[in-house]
């Protein structure tokens, strides 16, 4: 008798604990099931653009949809920037990042969910778009914080939500830093964020260890002369041939200031003077970029972009030109502990073929001044294109087109998929 009752119980038992063991979803399954009730944000998302240091909609948006999903959400950090916090029992402190700004660009794709919005900005009123790839990192930063909120007993630990404002300005990241990001919340152990890589096909993933993206900096040169009659050059200081000399001055800075082995670019992106044909004005304008990895060599650019200027002036017997250098974002060190680390949970969940290396860019993302403090950051690419489009060349495999166009739900799914899985085993209860 009491061998048929233990039996019964361990039979009892057994059933009761079958819906504890089968009640695990892996993220895959989860991102797959799921993807279809996240479009739609996606699409609202798309259509109601808004641009940097103006994202008032966007962020409530973001706040609301993380208070829905069970998450504590502290709003206006550093501007517009939501801060939501999982806590989930002892453990790391995982940070997981999505920007949320558009460009001042008139989308062209015609789809029906396309962005018509027009905002006033620096450069007036313009057209507003997503065409960074912004809409996409928010929709998969609310799927991943859907899945981990549902599904608490597969990880332990805390996880900062953060929806951050102005990165195509590069100041939204600094801005939640000096507001006390990491004194408010707690310094996290790791940071995560991905970013859509046009060129890369829908359901990939790629990566690239330590130095994955540039320090963005920045100068204003006004070029200053003497003015006159175009007819008569010679009574005058002329400030647009100074400008002209310049700007090709600039460009041997990398070909011949810097060691070969390193990567740098400097380039003027625009140039104003004048305003007739016959008048030799008083001033030129230049904007240039400066991107780097290294401390080092972005101390020596900024110093000899200044020297250049001042050089050309005076050689032309010219006043002084004022130069304002600024430095913008830091350079995104993927942390290669890090990034070791979680390559296994992305190959198991998405197929080794679909994860792989890449080069590193030269383009900018402010994400890596989360690694303040010595925070170990990553930041993976998330492809977003076809065969077919990439071989049309259309732009609509092109970042910061009016064109580009991204594949939704493949690349919803992979992103959830990898963020999450990543999430998981930096958390992992193990």
């Amino acid at each position: 008798m009491t061998s048929r009752l233990l039996c019964g119980f361990q039979t009892i038992l057994l059933l009761l604990l079958i819906p504890f063991a089968s009640s695990a979803v892996e993220p895959a399954q989860w991102a797959e099931s799921h993807v279809d009730g996240l479009i739609p944000l996606y699409k609202h998302l798309h259509t109601n653009p808004e641009l940097s240091l103006q994202e008032v909609e966007t962020s409530k948006l973001m706040a609301k949809e993380l208070e829905a999903a069970g998450i504590r959400v502290t709003t206006n950090v550093g501007g517009y920037g939501v801060v939501g916090v999982l806590e989930n029992g002892p453990g790391k402190r995982l940070l997981i990042r999505t920007d949320m700004d558009a460009l001042p660009i008139v989308e062209e794709t015609g789809l029906p969910y396309a962005s018509t919005v027009q905002a006033k900005g620096p450069e007036g009123v313009v057209g507003v778009m997503h065409a960074c790839g912004h809409d996409v990192h928010m929709t998969n930063f609310i799927g991943v914080a859907r899945y981990l909120a549902e599904n608490r007993d597969r990880w332990t630990g805390t996880i900062l939500f953060v929806a951050q404002p102005a990165e195509e300005g590069v100041k939204g990241a600094k801005a939640m830093l000096d507001d006390g990001l990491y004194e408010r919340f707690g310094k996290p152990d790791f940071a995560l964020a991905l970013h859509v890589s046009p060129k890369d096909l829908a359901g990939t993933v790629v990566y690239r260890p330590g130095f994955s993206a540039a320090a963005s900096d920045g100068a204003d040169i006004v070029v200053r002369g003497a003015g006159g009659h175009g007819a008569r050059p010679h009574e005058t200081k002329d400030p647009i041939v100074q400008a002209a000399q310049l700007i090709l001055a600039l460009q041997t800075i990398v070909s011949r200031d810097l060691d070969p082995l390193e990567s740098a670019v400097i380039t003027v992106g625009a140039i104003s003077g004048g305003t007739r044909a016959n008048v030799i004005p008083e001033t030129c304008h230049l904007k240039v970029t400066i991107r780097s990895y290294s401390e080092d060599v972005r101390k020596q650019l900024h110093a000899a972009v200044e020297q250049r200027a001042r050089g050309i002036a005076a050689a032309m017997g010219a006043p002084a030109p004022e130069v304002t250098i600024w430095r913008g974002c830091d350079p995104v060190y993927n942390d290669p502990e890090l990034v070791q680390r979680v390559l296994p949970a992305f190959r198991r969940s998405l197929g080794e073929e679909n994860v792989r290396e890449v080069p590193p860019t030269m383009t900018s993302e402010d994400f890596g001044m989360f690694a303040r403090g010595g925070v170990p950051t990553f930041m993976f690419r998330l492809g977003t294109a076809t065969e077919e489009r990439l071989k049309a060349d259309d732009g609509s495999c092109s970042l910061h087109t009016p064109q580009y166009r991204p594949e939704v739900r493949p690349a919803l799914v992979t992103g959830i998929t990898a963020m999450s899985s990543a999430a998981l085993e930096l958390l992992s209860k193990d």
